[in-house]
């Protein structure tokens, strides 16, 4: 069917002006308003389209399951969880696993550490190592994002399990797919990374255990946690790619594996959302829109 020039003109006025995805807009409120919500539709809309930010911490909530598919059960469960969250901060209180004083973040990872059954005894506490560093990482990250600590607990944890029950698998072959794209991309530069003895040393960890926490600021990163809570941790990959690309000529000049680590773990901040833009063309390119998984 003939493209329609009117419809045309009105997305890009919309566009314009400031009022680009109103019709998708639109489809996300009736797709909410579904009982039960059909947590299918919600998820390929999310890889399809950015979410809204007025609701993107209710799609959040939904798709991890912080909150049930029916909708006429979220205030009774969403009090459940507020009651959960209170009795187990308060254990670890009386067991005096925290105080005042402990980071917040140090108190997510001891709650979660609580119900998963894996806290260690009091006398062999310390402060968490790096083996919990990725923990900390989406914490420090979803606190920004997130006001409500009681949410902010629960999407961080549910957000965590996830993320390692889905993709726990496919994070070992992550950089082996990040090579392979570089190679369609820009093979010049993968070999510079290559022969300079970078590409092994790249921040693997801060990219993909991390999901970027640490490494993009919120206003970027939400955008890429869209993909990941939705389906697709292959997102990441084009994320660290679009990275690369965006950066190439600077580290094209490093003849030394230090230095390109060093910038990429601490790259500038201004142009992060083109950066995710681009990453996520590139992400349906080569997967189209509706792959859920590496």
């Amino acid at each position: 069917m003939a493209d329609d020039p009117q419809r045309n003109f009105r997305s890009a006025y919309y566009e314009k002006v400031g009022f680009r995805g109103v019709e998708e807009k639109k489809s996300l409120e009736i797709l909410l308003k579904d009982n039960p919500l059909d947590l299918e539709k919600i998820s390929t809309f999310s890889q399809r389209f950015p979410l809204p930010s007025m609701y993107r911490i209710h799609v959040w909530k939904v798709l991890l399951g912080v909150l049930p598919p029916h909708s006429d059960s979220h205030t009774v469960v969403g009090g459940y969880r507020k009651q959960q969250y209170q009795d187990v901060l308060e254990a670890l209180e009386v067991m005096r696993y925290i105080d005042s004083s402990t980071p917040s973040t140090h108190v997510y990872l001891r709650m979660d550490q609580l119900e998963s059954q894996v806290l260690p005894r009091c006398s062999d506490t310390s402060p968490p190592d790096e083996e919990n560093e990725a923990f900390l990482c989406i914490s420090r990250s979803m606190e920004e994002i997130v006001d409500d600590p009681v949410d902010c607990y629960w999407l961080i944890k549910c957000f965590i399990n996830q993320f390692h029950s889905k993709f726990g698998d496919s994070l070992p072959h992550l950089p082996k797919s990040l090579e392979h794209y570089l190679s369609q991309e820009e093979p010049r530069l993968l070999h510079h990374l290559r022969t300079s003895g970078a590409l092994k040393q790249l921040p693997y960890s801060l990219w993909f255990s991390c999901c970027f926490a640490g490494c993009l600021p919120e206003s970027s990163l939400q955008r890429v946690w869209d993909k990941v809570i939705s389906g697709s941790c292959k997102i990441l990959v084009f994320v660290a790619l679009e990275i690369l690309l965006s950066f190439k000529i600077i580290l094209l000049g490093f003849s030394r594996p230090e230095g390109v680590v060093n910038f990429l773990r601490n790259i500038p901040q201004e142009n992060t959302d083109a950066i995710v833009t681009k990453a996520i063309d590139l992400w349906h390119k080569y997967c189209g829109t509706l792959v859920h998984a590496v």
